[in-house]
């Protein structure tokens, strides 16, 4: 079971690697298409990837969003046979044309084994940390 709880782990830290170092493509492919998001900073649950990639471009293009950095603390993953809960806190910096922001937030990610043994992320909650 140890391989089962590291190799989830890998899959939940090299998305978080992609997000921190600005491989979108890397990022999106952390996720299964079907994978579904809810923000804080958002009015609605995303029920794709290809949703979310959305409106990331948007963010891109009209507030030139980038993140400049991640760091993710107090992990825990619970591995439930063919998927694990991964939470965490994380602190984000991002640029956007209003300027540089540091932000505090918890996060969950819910991935799923699939058929050839990969993980991969199916669903993403982050909500905005009490300071």
């Amino acid at each position: 079971m140890s391989n089962d709880h590291d190799s989830a782990l890998a899959a939940a830290d090299a998305l978080i690697a992609a997000f921190a170092e600005g491989r979108t493509d890397d990022y999106f492919d952390a996720f299964a298409p079907d994978a579904t998001f809810v923000f804080h900073t958002s009015d609605r649950r995303l029920d794709s990837t290809q949703e979310y990639r959305a409106l990331w471009q948007k963010w891109s293009e009209e507030d030139a969003f980038r993140v400049l950095s991640c760091d993710s603390t107090d992990r825990r993953l619970q591995l439930l046979g063919d998927t694990a809960v991964f939470t965490h806190s994380v602190t984000t910096r991002v640029s956007t044309t209003a300027g540089e922001e540091v932000l505090r937030e918890r996060e969950t990610i819910v991935l799923h084994r699939t058929g050839d043994g990969d993980w991969r992320a199916v669903h993403e909650h982050l909500s905005a940390a009490s300071v």
